[in-house]
């Protein structure tokens, strides 16, 4: 690097944001999560010990995801290659990857790969990307502000540890901007900002250290030497939305909007619903939360309501935002109208618990496949009664194995269409209860 180069560099860190200017350089320097960062805790611990796997950082925007990502690779003396899940593509992952096997070639030096909004990468690029974690070729650290669950490969998961970051207290917020104030890296302590002041400028943070951070230079830049409520009030112009993407809050008003829906109280289901998509919620999360809820709290009280919510999915999908609002809110109001019945949900749990307890039962013979004659020498498929052979297309018959044949899972309410299944349920248990009464073949 050459003079001019490095006056440069010195040049544009000058000029970069605060939030990037204030980025923690040692572990001690970062504020929040110390369920993870705390004597004792898991990150210190792998740190401590140089233990550090390949990791998934869950979390909303602001909460130290990358940082922690570069601090883990400083603190180990490893090589940090990051890469931005929106621009790069697979060419990158391999580019990448051939430094990573250069790099402990000739140095024997570990590189972690930071892939930043991992959840944007499709199916291919996971799994270009899996075989050099699986080896250990790169270390991942991945962030996102989605759930894993749903955005990253089950193959992927299960080679990293996803580890859960929260939105910033506003405490905590307040000693990062105080620091920010102070440090030659910040403000350098030429402006003066009051308590009052930092207390709001965090509150309108919603738990994000670059949204206090950012708020907390624009309040200078515009209220001068010195800074009060008033001030920062008139810069921010508006307290934004108490909603921590990711956070506490987060779930506490998902839950809300759930109960709603399930209490039938379409005002509320409205009301929480508009409260996370002005607050930048990604519509895709409520749409797959209404489609658990369809078949989870109505099931079949009203089959329709998993087609209206399916319907409302692809609709979004189609059209965006901010028409995309429409079939959201015709969705919710229909499943928050809708008639309730949980026996789906029941019904698979006891289902389970029977396999849970009872195991790999066999099959009956009656209704084994026989596609060879020695099979059928065997007994299987013998005695099957065709259903659509008898009157009404059914017939009595013995469905579960033998060790379950008295367990009924099932067990519909009476609410909605619901009824009418139950009415048929009923039926079919009375024509097999009499079945099980007749005398058989040998009596």
């Amino acid at each position: 690097m050459d003079l001019f180069e490095h006056a440069g560099q010195q040049e544009q860190a000058r000029r970069a944001p605060l939030a990037e200017r204030m980025r923690p350089r040692a572990l001690a320097e970062f504020v929040g999560q110390e369920h993870l960062t705390g004597e004792g805790r898991f990150l210190r611990r792998a740190l401590e010990s140089d233990r550090v796997p390949s990791l998934v950082f869950w979390g909303p925007p602001g909460t130290g995801k990358t940082t922690l990502a570069q601090l883990i690779a400083h603190s180990t003396g490893a090589a940090f290659e990051s890469l931005s899940a929106v621009l790069a593509g697979v060419k990158d992952i391999r580019e990448t990857v051939a430094r990573a096997q250069e790099r402990w070639r000739l140095h024997r030096q570990r590189t972690f790969l930071f892939i930043d909004e991992i959840h944007r990468f499709n199916k291919a690029q996971q799994d270009a990307l899996l075989p050099h974690v699986e080896k250990g070729t790169v270390t991942l650290i991945g962030a996102t502000t989605e759930n894993p669950s749903f955005e990253v490969n089950a193959a992927l998961l299960s080679r990293s540890r996803v580890v859960t970051l929260r939105g910033l207290e506003e405490e905590e917020l307040v000693a990062l901007l105080r620091r920010a104030v102070a440090d030659p890296r910040g403000l350098g302590g030429q402006t003066q900002v009051d308590d009052e002041a930092l207390a709001f400028l965090a509150s309108t943070a919603g738990g994000d250290a670059r949204k206090a951070l950012t708020a907390l230079e624009v309040a200078a830049a515009h209220g001068g030497a010195k800074v009060d409520r008033a001030a920062a009030e008139e810069a921010l112009q508006q307290k934004m939305l108490l909603y921590d993407k990711g956070g506490e809050e987060h779930y506490n008003v998902i839950s809300a909007f759930i109960k709603s829906m399930r209490g039938s109280d379409v005002d509320g289901a409205l009301y929480w619903m508009a409260r996370m998509l002005e607050a930048g919620e990604d519509p895709l999360f409520l749409l797959r939360r209404m489609v658990i809820f369809a078949s989870e709290d109505i099931g079949n009280a009203d089959p329709r309501a998993l087609a209206v919510a399916v319907d409302a999915l692809r609709a979004f999908q189609l059209v965006g935002l901010p028409e995309g609002t429409l079939p959201l809110t015709q969705a919710v109001t229909y499943l928050a109208l809708a008639p309730k019945s949980n026996a789906v949900l029941t019904a698979y749990a006891a289902a389970r618990e029977a396999v849970e307890k009872e195991g790999a039962l066999p099959v009956p013979l009656h209704l084994r496949n026989a596609p060879t004659k020695l099979m059928k020498s065997l007994g299987y498929g013998g005695g099957y009664k065709y259903p659509h052979n008898f009157e009404g297309n059914y017939v009595p018959e013995d469905y579960l194995p033998e060790a379950l044949r008295s367990r009924s899972f099932y067990t519909p309410t009476r609410n909605g269409l619901e009824a009418e299944l139950s009415d048929r349920y009923e039926a079919i248990q009375r024509q097999l209860a009499e079945r099980a009464r007749e005398p058989g073949e040998e009596g």
